[in-house]
């Protein structure tokens, strides 16, 4: 399949103007020479750089996600995450857009002072609702959804994460467009957590025929848990576009968890110090929960000479830097 014949599949989908241009793909040889591998071309892509809604990889998935909402006739959003929530900011921005309600569950305490994505929340008029839990949101944004529904209102529950077989086709359009950008990368690192930007990019490299290697470093989850949860959404994206992959051992998920620290959200003095090497060799901005766990892993296996020093090695930057003012 081409990427034109891909991005003809999905037409067949619904999308809202979310990311109207592609984002750039920049090189990186200020880092790339700080860490002694200046002959691997190094790429970043900067999904950071949406306009909508402060950007990032939510924005892609909420594209589709968002549009089918509105086709179906809904007045509220309703979704969950944390109080710094970037898929919940996201889901917010895009119920402000479309004129909708947006209820947002978060687990933990409301904050004092709002800061960060909980300051965004609030500009944009979300309505919150907080938990002690993780495992509390799901059953309370049903709940929700059933007592607006006796209301006569029209909820549309978004899962954590918009980590849908829908919401990943934001991701294999993206994997489209990066190839219209550049030649295909030998190497993609990104951030993964709730699986669908991964499973997207996974199934966009296969749909394409790429030789593509795709590392998700996990910002909070075990590898096994993750790569289960990435091979059912991919199985969920080959549904809904009517194709079918067959096994391939090159295709293998690749989830590597060794980056996670104490836990999500818990800064470690790898991802600490990948912020200040990507803000002072190339002024990029990470985020301490998602991409900079990210860049740690791949400064680390720059470092080890993981990759051979002919391939290009990309950078999917996903967002997330508003983490930066909490």
């Amino acid at each position: 399949m081409t990427a034109a014949e891909l991005r003809a599949a999905l037409t067949a989908f619904e999308t809202l103007p979310f990311v109207p241009v592609p984002t750039l793909v920049e090189p990186m040889p200020r880092l790339a020479a700080r860490l002694g591998t200046a002959s691997t071309n190094l790429l970043i892509k900067r999904d950071d750089a949406i306009a909508f809604g402060f950007g990032g990889n939510k924005v892609r998935k909420l594209a589709f996600v968002a549009a089918h909402a509105k086709a179906q006739g809904a007045d509220t959003l309703i979704t969950a995450g944390g109080v710094q929530s970037n898929h919940a900011r996201a889901t917010a921005a895009a119920a402000a857009k479309l004129g909708m309600r947006a209820i947002l569950v978060a687990n933990g305490q409301a904050p004092a002072l709002p800061a960060g994505n909980a300051l965004l929340d609030a500009l944009l008029g979300a309505e919150m609702v907080y938990v002690s839990t993780r495992d509390e949101r799901t059953p309370l944004m049903n709940r929700i959804a059933d007592r607006l529904r006796a209301e006569g209102r029209q909820p549309y529950v978004i899962p954590i994460g918009a980590s849908t077989p829908l919401g990943a086709l934001g991701y294999v359009h993206a994997v489209a467009e990066l190839v219209d950008q550049t030649k295909a990368p030998d190497v993609i690192v990104h951030s993964t957590s709730s699986g669908g930007t991964q499973a997207g990019i996974v199934a966009g490299c296969r749909l394409l025929g790429l030789q593509t290697r795709v590392i998700g470093v996990s910002a909070d989850e075990r590898a096994q848990v993750l790569q289960a949860d990435v091979e059912a959404i991919v199985g969920g994206i080959c549904e809904l576009l009517k194709v079918r992959l067959t096994p391939d051992p090159k295709y293998y998920i690749n989830v590597d968890d060794r980056f996670v620290g104490e836990g999500y959200g818990v800064p470690t003095a790898a991802s600490r110090e990948a912020i200040e090497l990507a803000a002072r060799t190339e002024a990029i901005f990470l985020d301490p929960t998602y991409t900079a766990k990210a860049m740690a892993g791949l400064i680390a296996y720059l470092r080890d000479h993981t990759f051979d020093e002919d391939q290009t090695v990309l950078f999917w930057h996903t967002g997330g830097q508003v983490g930066l003012f909490v």
